[in-house]
């Protein structure tokens, strides 16, 4: 569970604020005692407090004036360069704020001129507005366009860069279709000539079909039975 945001104001009751202050000056002794441990640095605290004659020194007196001797020995730039008191502090403080309550009020104006445009576009019209609010929404649409000019050209980019690809594309090669049909058709006229080769090879005399000597040729008779079957037919039993 988080710690509740502690408000960072003068504490009027007395009692709580004598409290809180014995609870968080325990707090800062063990934060510095955990930092020179860690770390392995020499430092020291003193706390002066109402409630307290004398102050409070961590780790010891003489501890801290080891650290305080060796603090003085160096130059003034390098004392002062990280020191603040109450007023510089304040100061830092308020100066931030500022500068976040600057950026956080263009940040709104910003986002109520676009809903004025938004609304401009859907029809109302601008005789409310003055002359800073036209200002400051004529800067918004320029804004505006600014980035759908260069989401435009992005696009453009992109299929500049499509097509180039597209057009170093090795092309194609040709439909092979005719090449295997031709094959094919190879491949059929061997094996018609291999059977016929074969077929008149294994037939017997009085089935010949063929040449005699000069221009005689010789036909068989296929007048009788026997010949009727001499050409196969290989599609109809």
């Amino acid at each position: 569970m988080t710690r509740k945001k502690v408000k960072l104001a003068y504490i009027t009751n007395d009692s709580s604020r004598k409290a809180t202050f014995k609870k968080r000056k325990k707090g800062l002794m063990k934060k510095v005692s955990e930092l020179s441990t860690l770390c392995g640095i020499d430092a020291c605290a003193i706390i002066y407090s109402p409630y307290d004659n004398a102050p409070e020194v961590w780790p010891n007196v003489m501890g801290a004036q080891h650290v305080l001797s060796e603090f003085k020995r160096m130059p003034e730039m390098e004392q002062s360069k990280k020191m603040v008191n109450q007023e510089s502090f304040m100061k830092q403080r308020i100066a931030k704020a500022s500068e976040q309550l600057k950026k956080q009020s263009k940040d709104n104006r910003e986002k109520e001129m676009t809903e004025v445009m938004y609304q401009a576009l859907a029809g109302k019209g601008l005789q409310n507005l003055n002359l800073g609010d036209l200002n400051d929404l004529s800067w918004v649409i320029d804004q505006n366009m600014k980035g759908i000019y260069k989401r435009i050209e992005a696009i453009k980019k992109g299929a500049s860069t499509s097509s180039s690809s597209a057009a170093a594309a090795p092309q194609v090669a040709a439909d092979p279709k005719p090449a295997v049909t031709e094959l094919g058709l190879e491949g059929m006229q061997r094996t018609q000539a291999e059977w016929l080769n074969d077929w008149m090879n294994n037939n017997t005399s009085e089935q010949q079909l063929g040449f005699g000597h000069g221009n005689e040729m010789i036909i068989t008779n296929f007048n009788n039975n026997h010949n009727a079957n001499v050409w196969p037919n290989y599609f109809f039993p």
